[in-house]
């Protein structure tokens, strides 16, 4: 390639513009890219030599070939500058063996919502109104006091705390978490167990990659949560779906024998979505088993703090010594889901290594929104907030499952009413299409989640309604169950 002569013949062309030369050369080189006189993997000259060539100052080159970069039309590697494999001209072509640029593993992902009757209703992340599932009632929460919490944190910080957080997350944050989880939930840890994370799914994440190998076998819950699912799949885990009754998950013999799984993933507090909650001696049975099998359970204590029928039941975590369950939670569901503030506490034994592991790439920041937590926590704010919720969402609990008993019950039979924020609607009739009658409710305005597409593995599974309350004033739930229950089959 002649820069010289294909410079001179650009700048004749824009010769009405006073651009300077760095300018000059950064847009000739990007209009001979785009224009395919610099075709796709062409090495460009190096910066010397062609500052030599042209007889400009190097930097001025050095100038270009960085912005350039900085617009993807090339690339830098270790022998120069190479012209990107498309900008303008033609599409990038997709890696080998893959349809549309996605690796394998990333289809596959994607197609969790798409290859089955799970993509047939979709809600935006985000749905609120009823019944929408996982969502607090956001107008209860003490936010003006959370505001200036959150004004004290930031009026305290100094400029070393503007750097890159703690990977495990604030000292004082994991210090607060240990305190509460101790009193609240019975679980046996010190704030070096804790580790700060952005939510549940993180959570999984990390400690899918922390404790399992890939082609590991993995227990989640059948129907349970599809985050588990994904992550599981994106983990490159073996991925088996246990049945869930009315105790919660219940693995048979020919299930440790045939898949002995390396992480059991379960929601024992109130199982998401059916609502069961898993028995005391369901517990032991499990940590019996797990241990005997060397797995380690990863316990999401998912609405733990709301239980309408009773204290709560203390944590798998802290019912023997050494259990060997890692314990997820969240403040999504207590809160608000824009904090996106959650934690995981590891074994002891444990502790020391996932320490190294997080500092590789845990998320390093929201330093001021940590302290503000702390102080939260600290203050009582954060358990008087869970008391009157707890009240708050046992009157739209009733509400809910007396206005269903009127009006959407002579098919249906309700589950989970002793802790949370949902109830499931399990139809009785195998024949009824909940996907359908999902879709039918969505047209009326309502978000009745199918029970069918929580599906996680062999079996049919539960037929129904998932169906949160907590964002749903009581006085609103007769004429919402009466619409729903107008859609059902006579």
């Amino acid at each position: 390639m002649d820069y010289a002569l294909l410079l001179n013949a650009f700048e004749r062309t824009h010769r009405e513009r006073s651009w300077s030369r760095q300018r000059l050369l950064h847009e000739c080189l990007r209009a001979a890219i785009r224009g395919g006189q610099l075709a796709p993997g062409t090495r460009l000259a190096a910066t010397r030599v062609l500052a030599a060539e042209l007889g400009l100052a190097r930097n001025t080159v050095l100038y270009a070939y960085e912005q350039l970069a900085s617009e993807g039309f090339v690339l830098p590697d270790r022998r120069g500058t190479v012209v990107a494999g498309t900008v303008g001209q033609q599409e990038v072509a997709p890696p080998a063996g893959s349809k549309d640029g996605l690796s394998r593993r990333a289809q596959h992902l994607r197609g969790l919502a798409g290859q089955d009757r799970n993509a047939t209703v979709v809600f935006p992340a985000d749905a609120m109104g009823a019944f929408a599932p996982g969502v607090p009632a956001l107008d209860e929460f003490p936010l003006a006091q959370w505001r200036r919490m959150l004004d004290r944190a930031w009026r305290a910080l100094t400029p070393r705390q503007l750097n890159y957080g703690d990977p495990a997350g604030e000292p004082q944050l994991r210090m607060a978490i240990a305190d509460h989880l101790r009193a609240a939930r019975g679980v046996v840890c010190d704030a070096g167990q804790v580790f700060i994370t952005d939510g549940t799914q993180s959570s999984l994440d990390v400690c899918l990659r922390a404790f399992a190998d890939q082609g590991d076998t993995l227990w989640i819950e059948h129907p349970g949560y599809g985050g588990a699912l994904a992550a599981g799949r994106g983990a490159g885990l073996q991925v088996t779906g246990i049945a869930v009754d009315m105790d919660g998950i219940a693995p048979t013999d020919d299930d440790w024998n045939a898949a002995p799984p390396r992480l059991i993933y379960t929601t024992p507090s109130h199982q998401y979505p059916t609502g069961s909650v898993l028995s005391p001696a369901r517990r032991m049975a499990l940590l019996e088993r797990a241990r005997a099998f060397g797995a380690l359970i990863i316990e999401d204590d998912y609405d733990s703090e709301f239980r309408h029928g009773g204290p709560p039941l203390a944590a798998m975590q802290g019912l023997v010594s050494d259990a060997p369950v890692v314990y997820l939670g969240t403040f999504s569901k207590t809160m608000f889901p824009a904090l996106r503030l959650a934690f995981i506490v590891v074994p002891a034994g444990l502790a020391g290594a996932f320490a190294q592991m997080q500092a590789q790439g845990a998320t390093r920041g929201r330093v001021a929104e940590q302290l503000a937590l702390a102080e939260f926590l600290r203050s009582g704010l954060f358990a008087r907030h869970v008391r009157r919720m707890r009240r708050l969402y046992c009157q739209r609990r009733d509400a809910l499952s007396e206005a269903l008993q009127r009006h959407a019950c002579a098919g249906a039979v309700i589950h989970g009413g002793t802790a949370g924020m949902h109830l499931a609607l399990r139809f009785q009739d195998v024949r009824w299409d909940d996907l359908a009658l999902s879709r039918s409710a969505a047209q009326d305005g309502i978000v009745a989640l199918a029970l069918s597409a929580h599906g996680t593995g062999e079996g049919a599974g539960w037929n129904g309604f998932l169906l949160g309350y907590a964002q749903v004033p009581a006085e609103n739930m007769d004429g919402l169950a009466r619409r729903l229950g107008a859609l059902l089959p006579v």
